[in-house]
């Protein structure tokens, strides 16, 4: 009885803010803070490149606390993690909250974080894979623009360095935003595709698939309804993708949505030698299968996510799909100027 009036209340309190509260944009010379809040980075070498990539940027790096602890696969306890966090976010010189990587370990410190704190703090805060557990809750929680983009030891090609400076440091709408222009056209490097044509208006959400199933049934559940659905995921099995594309079907997450995009997935075939079944469907069909009888826009193929050509995504600002032209246009000022 106790653990169901927990969760009520839990879900009550997870009611959509009113408001959508936007960051400030970033300058050169702002100080940005670093956190772990997933599996740990011990690499001394790692953290001298989510350092200098920052500083790439113009930007000064303030190091978490408890970065390069570790606790089995975890970058600290959960006191330890949400302990940077919460000082991140309460610092004044802090502009921005960075994620050095993903991996595993966010959804555990979500109900540890104060979202009153990150409320009256708005700042930038971006990542993704794992971090996706983080922006569910801060979103739903606060009504803060978060950034669905590279983590500090992403790759960051040259695309993923322009939009990551149109996400981050202007005040105006991103725009349209597609994949990488194709050196060859005839055999791309990402194959861009309108599974179901038309276009959609909603704001953006945005996150990694896995991430998503995991926290379906919990306060911090997606929330689709009327909405542009950005998912995408890396070294998932066909068969494993269809579990949790076809839990969201089941749960109406798409049919609630305004529209789909689902990203560039990396390594999701049939481990080598060892698949899961004798026989398997390719991801696209999988893709057709669930999303391609639905009544809305469905896109394939954007480049978000795991990929080396990395867009950054706004989560809360209006954006329109156009799937037959293989765009999504960012309409929404994420960031002000103060």
């Amino acid at each position: 009885m106790l653990r169901r009036a927990f969760f009520l209340a839990a879900a009550a309190s997870a009611a959509p803010p009113a408001k959508l509260l936007k960051p400030r944009a970033l300058r050169k010379g702002d100080t940005v803070g670093l956190v772990t809040p997933s599996t740990y980075v011990s690499s001394p070498d790692e953290v001298a490149t989510a350092v200098r990539t920052a500083e790439y940027f113009g930007l000064r790096v303030k190091m978490g606390a408890n970065v390069r602890k570790k606790a089995g696969y975890l970058g600290g306890s959960i006191a330890e993690r949400v302990a940077d966090i919460h000082a991140m976010f309460a610092d004044r010189d802090v502009a921005a909250v960075f994620a050095i990587r993903g991996g595993y370990g966010s959804a555990q410190i979500l109900p540890a974080l104060d979202y009153g704190l990150i409320a009256r703090n708005p700042k930038i805060f971006q990542g993704y894979s794992d971090i996706t557990a983080m922006h569910l809750a801060i979103h739903q929680r606060t009504g803060l623009v978060t950034f669905h983009g590279p983590v500090l030891l992403s790759a960051f090609t040259h695309y993923t360095i322009e939009h990551f400076r149109r996400a981050l440091f202007e005040t105006k709408p991103i725009g349209s935003v597609t994949n990488p222009v194709e050196a060859n056209t005839l055999r791309p490097n990402h194959t861009l595709r309108a599974v179901r044509g038309g276009k959609a208006r909603g704001p953006i959400v945005a996150g990694n698939l896995t991430l998503i199933s995991t926290t379906m049934g919990t306060p911090y559940e997606i929330d689709t309804r009327g909405k542009i659905l950005c998912i995408e995921d890396v070294g998932e099995e066909p068969y494993s993708m269809d579990r949790m594309l076809t839990q969201l079907r089941l749960a109406g997450k798409f049919d609630q949505a305004a529209g789909v995009v689902f990203g560039e997935c990396s390594r999701c075939t049939p481990r080598e030698f060892r698949p899961g079944f004798d026989n398997s469907f390719s991801l696209g069909e999988i893709v057709d299968d669930i999303l391609g009888g639905l009544k809305i826009p469905v896109l394939a193929g954007l480049t978000f996510g795991h990929t080396a050509d990395q867009l950054t995504l706004p989560l809360g600002c209006m954006a329109t799909l156009d799937a037959d032209a293989g765009t999504l246009q960012i309409e929404e000022a994420a960031c002000t100027m103060s």
